[in-house]
């Protein structure tokens, strides 16, 4: 089980993969609890995140190109501005999924 506490040094190391590093990882996020996690603007390109519990997650501005998603519970995040260019989203939960920014309703509670 990933542990939140850690994603700053996954998103490194990842980070270091897409550079080509040898040092780097790609993240494998598979299966992991990262509800309601503020992950805004990371580059998280390529990355494993199927199966993973992704609700309320703040991924604006995200780049999520080809990554994977299958199977993720993506309900009530906030994907405004995310690139999922070729990202793999085949039974993807995106009940209430913010792909536009504000989409509640005036007075919703």
């Amino acid at each position: 089980m990933t542990d939140v506490n850690n994603l700053p040094e996954i998103f490194r190391l990842h980070k270091l993969w897409l550079e080509g590093d040898p040092e780097g990882r790609r993240a494998d996020l598979s299966g992991a609890d990262l509800s309601g996690v503020d992950m805004s603007g990371v580059d998280m390109r390529g990355a494993d995140l199927s199966g993973a519990r992704l609700a309320w997650a703040i991924l604006t501005n995200a780049c999520l190109v080809g990554a994977n998603l299958t199977d993720a519970n993506l309900t009530g995040a906030d994907l405004y501005g995310a690139d999922l260019t070729g990202a793999k989203v085949d039974g993807a939960a995106l009940i209430a999924a913010d792909l536009f920014g504000d989409i509640m309703p005036e007075g919703f509670d």
